[in-house]
């Protein structure tokens, strides 16, 4: 065989490996995708009963309810329509979970259309300053025109 071909065929077969390599990561990571549903989207979809997955939305206001073990707590997912999920989480919840804030939580859908979930992620908005940085500590920089 010629070297021309064999560059060719040597070409042709790393392509192939290598695009092989991509659809096997790629199959491997679609149920690991850290997409999360949101109320609307269960409305319309159905309960994925079957597999641990996430939701996000935001904590409506009034409906945080902490039980007496002080670990548990219920409360109201929701979005910009007037679809709603029920969630009870047992843990302890970050600093930025509050009501009308945005939560991603990971669990798994009860028969029931509740939630239980496993971890809470807490979101802010792009406004968002931690404590240390308020008003109070803002260190000013000096511009060098």
């Amino acid at each position: 065989m010629k070297p021309k071909n064999q560059r060719l065929v040597l070409l042709v077969v790393a392509l192939v490996a290598v695009v092989g390599a991509v659809l096997l990561a790629m199959s491997a990571m679609r149920d690991q995708a850290a997409f999360f549903y949101a109320p609307a989207d269960v409305e319309r979809r159905g309960l994925p009963l079957d597999r641990a997955v996430r939701i996000g939305g935001m904590v409506r206001g009034g409906s945080i309810r902490r039980h007496p073990d002080g670990v548990t707590i219920d409360f109201v997912v929701g979005d910009e329509t007037e679809s709603t999920i029920p969630v009870r989480f047992t843990g302890i919840t970050p600093d930025l979970f509050q009501e009308n804030s945005g939560v991603v939580a990971e669990g798994r859908f009860q028969p029931d259309g509740s939630f239980v979930a496993t971890e809470i992620l807490a979101k802010h908005d792009e406004n968002y300053m931690p404590p240390q940085l308020g008003p109070q500590g803002q260190h000013k920089t000096e511009s060098l025109e």
